[in-house]
C-alpha cells in the first residue's frame, strides 16, 4: 500500500517535559494545569503556520485525563486555544502510551481522505497531580484490567521486569546491564541538549555507575532500578500535518517540512500476555508496514525514535526493527552503535527515559524530535544526517506491545 497524497509535518513545538529533575519543579507548589499546556503548544504551533484561520481539523492525543486531571472532553479545549479554532472538527485518540502517534495517525489520514489540507495535531499528558505510586495504578489501565488485582504494585515497572529477567536469563545478566546502563547514559547525555528535557539538568557525573545500580526487588521490582525506567512527567507536544496545498496555504517551504513516507500500525491482544517475553513482536510488525510503505530498508535509517519506556523496552524494539540480531540487541547498545556518534543514533533529544514521558504527548514529541533532526532545528541536539539516508523511523508503543504506531520520515 502506498500514500495516494505527499504528506507533510511541520511547525513542531514542545512544552518543558516537567516532573522531578527540573529545577522548576516543586511537588508542594501549584503547576500548570492541562489546559494550559495545550493552550501553550497549540498557540506555538499556530504561530508558525500563519495562524487558526489556516486550520481545517484539530486532533488530541490523550491517555487518561478523566484520572489524572479529572477532566475529558478535551477537544473542547481547542477553541480556548485560539477563537479561529471555534466550531472547526476536532477529536481526541486513546491508546494508552501510544495516544499521540494515534493522533498524528488520524490527522494523516484525514489529510489522505482530502477533508483536510491542515491539520493541528497536539499530544498532552499532565500526570504529576497524584503521587507515582497512585499514578502506577492509573497507567495500569493501559493493560488488562483483570490482571491488576494480581499484578505488580508499580504495574508496568513489574511487566518489563519480568521481560528482562527472561532476557538476562537467555542472554545473560552482566551484558545485558551494561546495556541497559549505556542506554541510561546515551539518555541523558543526549537530553542534557535539549532544554525541554527533563534530564536535562542532570549533572550526575558517572552515568555508568548510576545505571549499573543493581536491582532490588525489595524496594522496587526484582529486574529493573528505577534508572531503567521513564519518568511521570507533564507535558505537551505539537504539530502540523499538511498536504502541498496546506504548505502553500500557510506559506511555508517544502525544505521546512518533513515528508512523510510509512505508517505501519498493529494492534496485539490485551487479555494475553506476550507470547515471549524477550521480543516485541507487534513492534515488528508495525516496523515493517511503515518501511514496506515507504520502500525502504532499516539500513536506510538515518536516526531512530523509539519508545523506551523502560531500557529493556529500548533494547527489545532494536531487535524488532531488525537493526540489532535478536539476543544481539544488548551488545549493539553496549559497543555504542545507538549513541548519538554512533552507527545508528537512537532518541537524540532523550527519548522517554532522558527526555520525559508524558504519556499521551510521547508520539507528537516523537514527531517533533524527527523534524527538528532532519530539518536542521535540532539545536544542540543536531546530528549529521547523512545525505545517502535522508530517513527517520517512530515507534510509539501503547501497553505491553499492545498498540503500537510506526512511521517514516523523509528529508526534503
Amino acid at each position: 500500500m502506498q500514500l495516494r497524497r505527499k504528506i507533510y509535518m511541520v511547525a513542531g513545538y514542545n512544552t518543558i517535559s516537567m516532573g522531578s529533575g527540573r529545577k522548576e519543579f516543586n511537588p508542594k507548589k501549584a503547576r500548570p494545569g492541562i489546559e494550559e499546556y495545550m493552550k501553550e503548544a497549540g498557540q506555538a504551533v499556530l504561530q508558525q503556520i500563519g495562524g487558526a484561520q489556516n486550520v481545517d481539523e484539530c486532533v488530541v492525543g490523550n491517555f487518561i485525563a478523566a484520572r489524572y486531571n479529572r477532566q475529558g472532553n478535551l477537544e473542547g479545549f481547542f477553541p480556548m486555544i485560539d477563537e479561529g479554532l471555534r466550531y472547526k472538527p476536532a477529536i481526541r485518540t486513546e491508546g494508552a502510551c501510544a495516544s499521540g502517534a494515534l493522533a498524528l495517525a488520524t490527522g494523516i489520514k484525514s489529510v489522505l481522505a482530502e477533508t483536510a489540507e491542515v491539520v493541528l495535531v497536539i499530544g498532552i499528558e499532565v500526570q504529576n497531580t497524584v503521587k507515582a505510586v497512585y499514578g502506577a495504578d492509573i497507567l495500569a489501565a493501559a493493560g488488562w484490567a483483570k490482571e491488576r488485582k494480581d499484578g505488580h504494585a508499580h504495574f508496568f515497572p513489574g511487566k518489563f521486569s519480568d521481560r528482562a529477567g527472561k532476557y538476562y536469563e537467555k542472554f545473560g545478566y552482566d551484558y545485558t546491564r551494561q546495556a541497559m546502563a549505556t542506554w541510561y547514559k546515551n539518555a541523558v547525555e543526549n537530553a542534557r541538549l535539549c532544554p525541554t528535557a527533563q534530564e536535562y539538568h542532570n549533572t550526575n557525573s558517572d552515568l555508568m555507575a548510576t545505571g549499573m545500580t543493581k536491582p532490588n526487588g525489595k524496594s522496587f521490582v526484582d529486574n529493573l532500578n528505577v534508572f531503567d525506567c521513564s519518568k511521570v512527567s507533564d507535558g505537551a507536544s505539537g504539530i502540523a500535518i499538511m498536504s502541498e496545498e496546506g504548505l502553500k496555504r500557510c506559506g511555508i517551504a517544502v525544505k521546512d517540512a518533513v515528508e512523510v513516507i510509512g505508517l505501519g500500525m498493529a494492534e496485539n491482544n490485551i487479555t494475553q500476555g506476550p507470547a515471549d517475553l524477550t521480543k516485541l513482536d507487534a513492534t515488528a510488525i508495525a516496523v515493517k508496514k511503515a518501511l514496506d510503505m515507504a520502500k525502504i530498508t532499516k539500513d536506510d535509517l538515518a536516526t531512530i525514535e523509539l519508545h523506551d519506556c523502560f531500557t529493556i523496552a529500548g533494547i527489545m524494539a532494536l531487535e524488532a526493527v531488525g537493526v540489532a540480531e535478536y539476543g544481539k540487541g544488548a551488545q549493539f547498545v553496549a559497543e555504542g552503535h545507538t549513541a548519538r556518534n554512533g552507527k545508528l543514533p537512537v532518541n537524540t533529544t532523550g527519548g522517554l527515559v532522558g527526555w520525559g514521558h508524558p504519556t499521551g504527548g510521547t508520539g507528537v514529541h516523537q514527531a517533533v524530535t524527527m523534524w527538528e533532526q532532519l530539518t536542521g532545528k535540532a539545536g544542540e541536539a543536531q546530528i549529521n544526517i547523512p545525505a545517502n539516508k535522508p530517513y527517520g523511523l517512530t515507534i510509539n508503543m501503547g501497553g505491553d506491545d499492545k498498540t503500537l504506531v510506526s512511521i517514516v520520515y523523509k528529508k526534503n
